[in-house]
């Protein structure tokens, strides 16, 4: 039961943002579960600010109380960084609420949007005023750009356009003090101190709540041009992405690779969507083209690219779609990897990073090394080869108890895969960010002076500890 204090925080809040949306009770598990469905937590009170003034407000009411808060977008998140633990004493500030288009600057490409808008009503918006908003990921439908910011999300599109970081010019921010940072300029160059935008980037809402920001728009392209290749091996695939560079250049907007094995779930649980070349061969890519000058154009480029790569080994047979509608199916089919491997049953998720021209030897010695470790295991391995962010995730081994394995094996498969990580110098967490499932494992894999340093940054902008506390550091 909540003591006098929280009855004196929750009756505040109320007051500051009306009963509706201060919600304590009924099925709350849309805020307080996440994604995956591994985590439940409880929360004192889920509160739904409709602008930036009432978040500072709730802000000031809980630190005040000294109660701390987990900010919330679209709770698409695969690290478990925006669910509140499980003592019913912290609030969950979801900014759902706050999904506004408050700008389109044509003449200066930026747009402006509130913290809850969804991403795809983001990329609409601009398509609607005749841009591009590049960040693209399997989640567009519901996580919003809030969290985008705030985990520095990846996508299909980096090796191109660069993660969300890359993407944004300004942001509003409110601290934990309550107080409001206003820098929601579309300055491209602004070389006035330090940069606190790319600080509160990535930060997973651990030194303050973002708000609002101002992204980059694009151009649209004239046409974009999708094709699946077979390729023999992964060092074929990473001499393909090298020929991608040399023949394409700027026009390579997406080079993604899957395992044969990956393909195998998808064509196994949605047979439906007719997965191409994929018992051919050990691994397949889809690459995107765009340009600015004409479909024959990019289709001459890319047919172009193709046959240098058949010529050099590195493709054994390849499709180019031949309209929108079969583009937009290829690219379902390498979306939909991660809900067949869910139908599968429960796995062992890994967003890691190398140097692209470290990954084939990644690969094969990180195979060798579980499969000889954990008998029976399955390698689910496949990502965004162009900006050397791999999924390579671990299925449990056909017909046994998945929760079981998980409990027995989960740690020592995350050792396993972390260190070889470690040994080719990348990184545990590519675009999903740290959150409290590998708040523990950091230290053994991050700089130690690099760690102190975001140590001294958590104090010094949140004190008392109360932005979602237990994420990215201790």
């Amino acid at each position: 039961m909540p003591n006098t204090a929280s009855f004196d925080l929750l009756n505040k809040l109320r007051q500051l943002l009306g009963n509706a949306h201060v919600l304590i009770e009924g099925d709350l598990s849309a805020y307080e579960q996440d994604w995956r469905k591994r985590t439940h937590g409880k929360a004192l009170a889920v509160v739904r600010p409709a602008n930036t003034q009432q978040v500072a407000d709730v802000v000031k009411a809980c630190a005040q109380a000294g109660v701390s808060i987990v900010p919330q977008g679209g709770n698409t998140g695969l690290v478990v960084g925006g669910i509140p633990d499980d003592t019913g004493t912290q609030v969950l500030l979801s900014l759902q609420r706050m999904h506004a288009v408050r700008a389109i600057d044509a003449d200066n490409l930026t747009i402006t949007v509130e913290a809850g808008c969804v991403l795809q009503n983001l990329q609409q918006a601009a398509e609607q005023a005749g841009f591009l908003f590049p960040l693209s990921l399997g989640a567009e439908g519901s996580c919003t750009i809030g969290g985008n910011l705030a985990t520095n999300a990846g996508g299909t599109q980096v090796v191109r356009y660069g993660n969300t970081r890359d993407l944004c010019l300004g942001l509003e921010v409110v601290t934990a003090q309550g107080e409001v940072m206003h820098s929601l300029s579309g300055l491209r160059k602004d070389n006035t101190g330090y940069d606190l935008r790319n600080l509160m980037i990535g930060s997973e809402g651990t030194l303050g709540i973002i708000t609002a920001a101002t992204m980059k728009l694009y151009p649209m392209p004239t046409v974009s041009l999708t094709a699946w290749a077979a390729v023999p091996s992964v060092a074929h695939a990473v001499k393909l992405l090298s020929l991608a560079h040399q023949h394409l250049g700027a026009g390579l907007t997406g080079f993604e690779m899957m395992g044969q094995f990956a393909l195998s779930l998808v064509d196994k649980h949605y047979p439906q969507l007719r997965v191409p070349l994929w018992q051919e061969s050990p691994y397949c890519v889809l690459l995107e083209n765009s340009d600015s000058e004409s479909e024959a154009h990019a289709r001459a480029r890319f047919e172009h690219l193709l046959e240098v790569a058949f010529e050099a080994g590195c493709v054994s047979d390849a499709v180019v779609a031949e309209n929108l509608g079969q583009a937009r199916n290829l690219w379902h089919i390498r979306e939909s990897i991660t809900l067949a491997q869910a139908e599968e049953g429960l796995n062992i998720k890994h967003d890691i990073s190398v140097p692209i021209s470290s990954i084939p030897a990644f690969v094969a010695e990180t195979d060798a090394l579980l499969t000889r470790e954990i008998v029976g295991v399955r390698l689910v391995n496949f990502g965004h080869l162009g900006d050397g962010n791999l999924h390579y995730n671990v299925q449990a081994p056909e017909n046994c108890d998945t929760r079981a394995f998980l409990h027995e094996n989960e740690d020592r498969v995350n050792t396993l895969v972390y260190q070889s990580v470690k040994r080719f110098g990348g990184s545990i967490s590519a675009e999903h960010g740290v959150g409290s499932m590998k708040v523990d494992s950091l230290p053994d894999y991050k700089d130690p002076v690099a760690l102190a340093l975001m140590q001294q940054v958590k104090r010094a902008l949140d004190p008392q500890g109360l932005l979602n506390p237990g994420r990215v550091v201790r």
